[in-house]
């Protein structure tokens, strides 16, 4: 796909990963949908960021737990812009839910927004996509190959998307491209402490932490790969090859 001037929306592109996957497509000269939901701010910083690296764009709320918001923000960035070429899912919460300590309410406030949103987005977006030949690239994380006792639902949230991006890739081939960045350890939970930041450095191969311009770059190369749907790039420095 060749990105300038083509059209992408971004959930959750007001902080975090999600910010720096929207500057590096802003940075490819593309319309970037700034989406936010309580990070106005965030969002209109880097929409800033976007034109100073040559690229344009707009910010837009919602609530990607609320289902009618879902749909109201596919179809403002469409009537907006006056297409959508790609559509980047990665909008997530990361929260402590150990067995015995989780209630309803927590999980479905984590798979609200960790899966059935981008399953609504997607569905929402398809026959957009399908008219632009565009691209789904969904963010996992590694939570979904391991096992991590303290964040089981969110585990399973970003297992539900890897198996979401396989299933789309499926169904909407071949006009629409799908696939998946699952990050390693690029940004801290927070409250996380530099001796854990130090811990994790050293069980990782390549011995360092990574960064969200990282997982930026992966998506990158899946939106230029026009052989690659319904598959899934691990970036975590080679934590998962560990053990």
């Amino acid at each position: 796909m060749e990105l300038n001037g083509k059209r992408a929306l971004v959930t959750g592109a007001g902080h975090r990963v999600g910010r720096a996957i929207a500057l590096g497509l802003g940075a490819r000269k593309m319309r970037v949908a700034v989406h936010y939901n309580s990070t106005a701010d965030g969002a209109k910083e880097t929409l800033r960021e976007i034109e100073k690296l040559g690229g344009s764009g707009d910010t837009f709320g919602a609530d990607l737990t609320r289902p009618d918001e879902i749909t109201g923000l596919v179809d403002t960035v469409v009537n907006r812009f006056g297409a959508l070429d790609v559509l980047v899912n990665s909008a997530a919460i990361m929260e402590r839910t150990p067995l015995g300590e989780t209630d309803a309410s927590e999980w479905d406030k984590i798979m609200a927004l960790n899966l059935r949103a981008p399953f609504l987005l997607s569905q929402a977006a398809a026959p957009h996509l399908r008219r632009a030949q565009g691209v789904i690239v969904n963010i996992a994380d590694l939570a979904a190959f391991e096992t991590w006792p303290g964040y089981l639902v969110h585990g399973l949230s970003k297992s539900g998307v890897v198996y979401l991006t396989r299933a789309l890739a499926r169904v909407l081939a071949p006009e629409i491209r799908v696939g998946a960045v699952a990050p390693g350890t690029v940004l801290l939970p927070d409250g996380w402490s530099e001796a854990d930041a130090e811990r994790l450095r050293g069980t990782t191969p390549l011995q360092r932490n990574g960064s969200p311009e990282d997982v930026s770059d992966a998506v990158l190369f899946i939106l230029g790969a026009d052989y690659f749907t319904g598959d899934t790039i691990i970036v975590d420095g080679g934590r998962h090859i560990r053990k």
